[in-house]
């Protein structure tokens, strides 16, 4: 049985629908990614999906728990981490994570023994004494994250966990997620593709507010339709214009599209999306024209090439 079930969800502001009959379920134990333009709905689906905000339309079950009909249930089963951690920079994390603790309702020596474990979890229990304002971003994200995770909620929700980090704290949140992630389900809400790409099993992607992609990152990643060619192809010494041989590329056997991309030294280069391995009809085509071929190459598609397909009009 699911343990999140999003059910033809609508959520309206005056006459603005920012979500517009979203359907999903996530099963126990999985990591997925969810995806979006600015606007495009993820932040609404994640402020319902923990109760902050009622549904115009359509339901939301957390662990069978409806979230208009069960909202303290539905929250007990929860750790959220919105965007910008709500934190209190004048307390110690030791008291923070103890105002939280009796918050989520846990007796003073069960918060004491969860203390100790978030602290150990998300690497704290140094700086249990020291001022939160005094800590650095990084930080106040293990902070963020250990009062999602205080109350052992066996699902957790982030938004935009590693905003504003540098490369250095993205690897250290990244795999802290990874970690915590391995016993509980997680939805993960971020800009960074590259974040989700390696972070979760499953991506969601929400559009204008429709979710218009669920797959497994892998499958998404590699693409559900043939393979991609770097053809790079002298420039200088064709007689053919970038448009021209563009043209050309697109009439083979097997290619279905063609972008031109950035030249690299004195170069044309393009990237072809193909329905199987053109890189033989690429070859003799290059040799019957006469064209010099510098580069004939796979690619691994990237899911920032298939989020841009899904989201950008006139590209899908």
């Amino acid at each position: 049985m699911p343990v999140i079930e999003v059910d033809a969800l609508r959520r309206s502001y005056g006459s603005f629908e920012a979500l517009r009959g979203v359907s999903f379920a996530v099963e126990k134990g999985e990591i997925v990614g969810l995806l979006g333009p600015n606007g495009a709905g993820k932040s609404t689906t994640m402020k319902v999906l923990t109760g902050y905000l009622a549904p115009t339309g359509g339901s939301a079950r957390i662990c069978g728990h409806d979230v208009l009909a069960a909202p303290l249930e539905v929250r007990a089963c929860l750790g959220y981490l919105p965007e910008g951690a709500p934190l209190y920079g004048e307390m110690q994390v030791r008291d923070y994570l103890a105002f939280v603790g009796e918050v989520r309702g846990l007796a003073p020596s069960t918060c004491a023994r969860a203390i100790e474990r978030v602290a150990e979890q998300c690497g704290l229990r140094e700086r249990l004494s020291q001022r939160i304002g005094t800590l650095s971003r990084g930080y106040r994200q293990r902070v963020g994250l250990a009062q999602a995770l205080v109350h052992s909620p066996p699902i957790l929700i982030l938004d935009e966990p590693t905003t504003g980090l540098d490369p250095n704290q993205i690897v250290e949140i990244r795999s802290l997620i990874r970690e915590v992630g391995a016993t509980r389900t997680v939805i993960l809400s971020t800009h960074i593709l590259s974040e989700v790409q390696v972070t979760c099993d499953r991506v969601l992607v929400i559009h204008e507010g429709r979710l218009v992609a669920d797959e497994r990152t892998e499958r998404m990643v590699a693409g559900n339709d043939g393979r991609r060619l770097v053809v790079g192809l002298g420039q200088g010494k064709v007689r053919a214009t970038a448009a021209q041989l563009a043209t050309e590329l697109s009439e083979l056997p097997g290619v279905l599209e063609v972008h031109p991309t950035a030249p690299a030294d004195t170069a044309h280069r393009f990237q072809l999306q193909t329905d199987g391995d053109a890189r033989a009809e690429v070859s003799a085509w290059a040799a019957r024209r006469g064209h010099v071929l510098l580069e004939l190459a796979t690619s691994r598609s990237s899911l920032e090439e298939a989020f841009r397909r899904l989201t950008t009009p006139g590209d899908a």
